[in-house]
């Protein structure tokens, strides 16, 4: 453990130096480390991953993602995450089950289902290219839930294998699964920042915040649900209502000591997935099975996934056009509907209405109508093309999801070593090639990236630059004046009138800011 430690983090510097992500130096490294003679066969139980490892990882991931990025892009989120996993299942089933002999439909798209979920950790190496935030958010969030609709699809095939099933049962196990794990996440989430909003001591509340997605995903596991959901929704709840009600202290404790275990998790994972090469081929070969033959149904499983993905994402990007602009047209009349409820035309908007609405009411539809216009502006501003969706494509890597899931095959399944060695060539290649290309293939298309619209970064930060001027409070308590300007900026998010990113710059300065007046502030002794 500690040769692994150190590992990972050499991993960590030398890919930054050289330009290589540190997962794929993980990956090589665990191969390289599991085919020496002298280093005996290692096995690591599913469940630490799928228990373990990723729901803290998920939820981590969630928490930093901004909620209002995740709702924009929704739409496309969720059909990458749930529609292209079934279909790239169904496809690989079908696939599976031709060219590997004695293997029927359930049990091909069992192993289907093991190998479509894109990764979030391995999805990570996009985050330091310079891509479309967009493209960003969309690849986010999609391995954030794309692992829980796999995980589901997995368990109605191995019982499908075992005996009938009917659609409506799979599409009411998937509904139950998400919908339960939703409502648990939510909670959790909300109990989260209720209780540590009253703890005063930053590194106990860290130590709390480190249960929250065991918390979410316990019980989500105990009650059939989706645990890596539940972790997922009660990341989002945190992250989006930290703000408000956790100190600057609190965050910045929490911000530290996340990325120390998020690099040590997701290290762990990429080290031990190339680690356990050795083990698993071993099994193939007691089980007289042809390690070539696994490799080309490999090489085949992961161009079909590539070539479904396409398919699907094609379509995707023309649909997201399209509702830009549906958005454009709609502006107008929503720009009308905003000058009206500015004015005292109120009467005019509620028109046909029994009773006349309420302030509150009426602050809610305008809240909506500014929502909507600042989401219009944003797909506008950002639209996306083919090669946005080149890189999409390209940026969907399988991981250690991949070879965890594979390994929760029953006992009985059959040629089961042939197919956990298939998820993890699988795996393992689309790392390396995908991975290892990301950054030639960015260069290559050149998408839209956040350089092409410095003048619009100039009229955000200008935008921001204003708001927080008009929320400066004229007393002479500078804390006062700094939270009042934390709550414009909160109530800026909500409405969606600025940019995530450059909003979460403008709260770390107030942030710092805050910290540094509290130390002052700190009576000697």
């Amino acid at each position: 453990m500690v040769a692994g430690l150190l590992a990972i983090a050499a991993a960590s510097m030398l890919g930054d130096r050289i330009g290589v992500a540190a997962p794929l130096l993980l990956v090589l490294l665990g191969i390289g480390i599991s085919v020496l003679p002298f280093v005996p066969e290692i096995e690591l139980e599913p469940e630490w991953i799928l228990a373990g490892v990723l729901p803290p990882l998920l939820y981590s991931a969630s928490v930093s993602m901004p909620a209002m990025d995740f709702r924009r892009e929704f739409g496309a989120i969720g059909g990458l995450s749930v529609l292209l996993v079934v279909l790239s299942a169904v496809v690989l089933g079908f696939f599976f089950s031709w060219v590997i002999p004695d293997l029927n439909i359930w049990w091909g798209i069992a192993l289907g289902a093991i190998v479509s979920p894109t990764d979030a950790v391995a999805t990570s190496i996009v985050r330091g290219l310079p891509v479309s935030k967009r493209v960003v958010s969309i690849l986010e969030g999609e391995g954030l839930l794309n692992d829980a609709t796999a995980l589901v699809l997995l368990r109605t095939a191995i019982a499908g294998a075992a005996a009938s099933v009917s659609l409506w049962g799979v599409l009411g196990d998937f509904a139950f699964a998400v919908a339960v794990a939703a409502v648990i996440g939510f909670v959790i989430g909300h109990l989260n920042l209720a209780v540590r909003s009253r703890v005063a001591d930053s590194t106990v509340n860290t130590v709390i915040s480190f249960t929250v997605p065991f918390l979410a995903a316990i019980p989500a596991e105990e009650l059939g649900a989706s645990g890596l959901v539940a972790a997922v929704v009660a990341g989002l709840v945190t992250g989006h209502g930290a703000p408000r009600s956790l100190s600057p202290r609190h965050r910045l404790s929490d911000a530290q000591n996340w990325r120390a275990v998020e690099l040590v998790l997701e290290g762990a994972v990429f080290l031990t997935m190339g680690l356990e090469l050795a083990s698993i081929v071993a099994d193939v070969v007691d089980d007289h099975r042809g390690i070539g033959s696994a490799a080309v149904i490999a090489a085949g499983a992961l161009v079909l996934t590539i070539l479904v993905r396409a398919a699907f994402v094609a379509p995707l990007i023309r649909w997201l056009r399209r509702r830009a602009a549906r958005g454009e047209s709609m502006k107008p009349r929503l720009s009308d509907a905003a000058g009206r409820l500015d004015g005292t035309a109120d009467d005019y908007l509620f028109h046909g209405r029994r009773r006349a609405p309420s302030a509150g009411q009426v602050e809610r539809f305008r809240t909506r109508i500014r929502r909507g216009l600042a989401d219009i502006d944003y797909f506008l501003a950002a639209p996306l093309d083919w090669r946005d969706g080149t890189v999409v494509v390209w940026a969907g890597m399988r991981g250690a999801v991949t070879l965890a899931a594979a390994q929760t095959l029953p006992e009985d399944t059959p040629a089961r070593s042939l197919l956990i060695l298939i998820a993890f060539l699988v795996a393992a290649g689309s790392l390396l090639l995908q991975g290892g290309s990301l950054e030639r293939v960015v260069g290559w298309v050149t998408p839209h990236t956040d350089d092409d619209n410095a003048e619009e970064d100039n009229a955000q930060q200008e935008g921001i630059r204003r708001l927080l001027i008009d929320a400066t409070t004229e007393g002479q308590d500078r804390s006062a004046e700094i939270s009042a300007q934390r709550s414009a900026l909160l109530d800026a998010r909500d409405d969606g009138l600025f940019d995530a990113d450059s909003l979460e710059r403008a709260l770390t300065v107030l942030d710092a800011e805050q910290i540094g007046l509290e130390l002052r502030n700190r009576p000697e002794g």
